[in-house]
């Protein structure tokens, strides 16, 4: 099954943002396009700021005069339902309510003909319910852009339960010959990336719901120990809390309030008081002119130690020895069937974030995840309150010797990056175990569709198949609402991993 032919019309239903984009889309990928808008005059309006947006690429060199102007004469405002009669494709980007989607797509399936593609770019809606309406739904797909959707790759190709194989597949090839990178998903609350991204959001939230770190540090330590784009706190901003909340919300309520998408009372407080982000002026940080931003929690210079004592190879963390030693301090190296702790001269341990807590041990600090310890900026540490001060303050001069800024924060369980992290491996298994999508095709919708710098099985991968299912078991240990239990998918993961290469730990 072959792309749609570029000779014949495609039409975009719903001319806001959204709509605009995927016009734009497809109208530069060499279709002729129909804009239609209930509103009176709308789709006028919309055509008007397409032809501007093809203006500045063409003053920025990004397309030709000559491609512009004949984009321009494809492009169509419709000024009813009836003139997309002859369209080969009909997107609808409407208000997100099922009656209205469901509506419109009833109307339009009795005006196009027998072999156009019928499709939502739903982001929050169920694609098998709006098709439900139809009386020919094998004939519609879900086409979930992102925005701005000229410049976002991806595209979520989704099936719902009553679609086509060849509908879906036809999609998918429309998609990538539109020059998007296009990703098969069944239809599931979220779909793939706001399915697997609400630990991103989650995680975050949960932290400074215990009072361990404030936004800013929580953010910085995301990005800069990480490797995110944003933190948490900043992106949601952005967003907008109400939409950002809403997504959440809907993805919560359509999986029967399963404790794992639970929303964030924090939030839902911030959305309460209108502090919507940027668009308010206000979010979890202040938009108005001149107000400063709060910088993140920063230690203050400690001595390092003399030397450390390795126990085991540090495992995820073991790039850190190499630097040690590059920083000119003296390691020491003792074998250890499972260790993941350095030594420090004051007797205490510093071991790698695993799900448990510092108050748990004698004397220990734990250290974050990291996804590149030689490029990371940060590094945040936990300690408890019994943890002995010489500890903490050689742990962090050991950090800080190797150029890393040091963010001490509560002791909280998985601490920021590896809770986060785990949860989204986790969800990503399941996500495949129930049919959801490939593993490759989550990698690239997670790089994609939300700037990750590694895709879920790309970070399982490299932290080891045991990772992620040992410090989430470690962590539903100690909060058992259900929450970070590790999903069955990561239980078979990591078990068929421990029956070839040894016994649990």
């Amino acid at each position: 099954m072959t792309a749609l032919d570029l000779s014949r019309p495609v039409a975009v239903v719903g001319t806001g943002t959204m709509g605009q984009g995927i016009a734009q889309v497809a109208l530069v990928a060499g279709h002729p396009v129909r804009l239609y808008d209930a509103a009176p005059g709308r789709a006028r309006e919309a055509a008007a700021a397409i032809g501007a947006r093809l203006d500045r690429l063409v003053e920025k060199d990004r397309l030709t005069a000559a491609d512009r102007d004949a984009a321009l004469a494809r492009l169509l405002p419709a000024e009813s339902l009836a003139a997309l009669a002859d369209c080969s494709l009909v997107v609808e980007a409407v208000l997100e309510r099922l009656d209205v989607k469901q509506e419109l797509l009833r109307e339009l399936e009795g005006i196009v003909a027998d072999d156009c593609l019928l499709a939502t770019n739903t982001s929050s809606l169920s694609v098998t319910a709006i098709g439900g309406a139809l009386d020919t739904p094998g004939r519609f797909v879900g086409l979930h852009f992102f925005n701005p959707a000229p410049l976002m790759p991806l595209v979520e190709v989704v099936s719902g339960f009553a679609t086509d194989v060849t509908s879906a597949t036809r999609a998918y090839e429309t998609a990538r010959a539109w020059g998007k990178t296009p990703v098969a998903c069944a239809d599931t609350p979220g779909f793939i990336v706001n399915r697997i991204a609400r630990p991103f959001y989650a995680e975050a939230f949960a932290v400074y719901e215990s009072h361990a770190a404030d936004p800013a540090t929580i953010d910085a330590v995301l990005r800069e120990s990480g490797g995110f784009r944003m933190g948490a706190f900043e992106l949601t901003d952005l967003i907008g809390q109400d939409v950002n909340e809403s997504v959440t919300h809907s993805v919560w309520q359509s999986f029967f309030q399963d404790v794992r998408f639970t929303p964030s009372l924090a939030q839902r407080r911030l959305v309460e008081s209108g502090r919507l982000g940027r668009k308010s002026g206000q979010g979890w940080y202040d938009y108005a002119d001149g107000a400063e931003r709060p910088e993140p929690h920063t230690a203050e210079r400690a001595e390092p130690p003399a030397y450390v004592v390795a126990e085991g190879d540090l495992g995820p963390a073991s790039e850190l020895l190499a630097l040690i030693r590059e920083a000119g301090i003296s390691v020491r190296e003792e074998a250890e069937d499972h260790g993941t702790r350095l030594v420090l001269p004051s007797g205490g341990q510093l071991a790698l974030a695993d799900g448990q807590t510092s108050v748990e041990f004698r004397d220990v600090v734990y250290f974050d995840l990291a996804l590149d310890y030689r490029r990371a900026t940060r590094i945040a540490l936990a300690a408890s309150q019994d943890t002995s001060p010489q500890t903490l303050s050689e742990a962090t001069g050991l950090f800080q010797a190797l150029g890393k800024h040091v963010s001490v924060i509560g002791d909280v369980p998985g601490m920021i990056v590896a809770r986060t992290v785990a949860r989204i491996v986790d969800l990503a298994h399941d996500a495949v175990a129930k049919g959801v999508a490939t593993e490759e095709d989550i990698d690239t919708a997670m790089r994609l569709g939300v700037n990750y710098p590694l895709g879920p099985f790309e970070w399982s991968r490299r932290l080891g198949r045991n990772w992620a299912y040992a410090l989430l078991d470690d962590l539903h240990l100690r909060d058992p609402s259900g929450r970070y239990a590790p999903s069955l998918a990561l239980y078979r993961h990591a078990y068929a991993s421990d029956k070839r290469e040894g016994s649990p730990s």
